[in-house]
């Protein structure tokens, strides 16, 4: 299995498919990648060469944020978002959805399990 910054990608899978596996990229990046390297799109991640994967890797750490780089990034994002206490900032520390959905019926996801309140019985019930 050939390895890139540390992420084992698939030896039988497409190189442009097997770049996907690196955080960060995706289809359109790995075959723009594939292209700058000047690799066939269709060759199988083990036919690449030790100079294959030189070049991919050079053009990786160039040009793009990859892997622990960009989740450092990201969560530094949201930290700051946080910080500020601006809305985003305040839906990511409450766990609730931050694009605006609805929470009334749905958003299970970001809400975690149905957590059931006990109904109170009326006065009258109770006689």
């Amino acid at each position: 299995m050939p390895r890139l910054l540390g992420v084992d990608i698939p030896n039988e899978k497409r190189v442009e498919i097997s770049l996907t596996y690196l955080y960060g990229v995706g289809r359109k990046t790995a075959v723009d990648i594939c292209e700058e390297a000047g690799i066939k799109l269709g060759t199988r991640a083990k036919d690449l060469t030790e100079d294959e994967l030189s070049r991919i890797l050079s053009i990786l750490e160039k040009s793009y944020i990859i892997e622990g780089q960009l989740r450092r990034q990201i969560a530094q994002n949201i930290t700051r978002l946080k910080k500020i206490a601006c809305y985003r900032g305040i839906r990511h520390g409450r766990n609730l959805p931050v694009r605006g959905q609805n929470t009334r019926n749905n958003g299970r996801t970001r809400k975690g399990k149905k957590k059931t309140v006990a109904v109170k019985k009326s006065v009258k019930a109770m006689r």
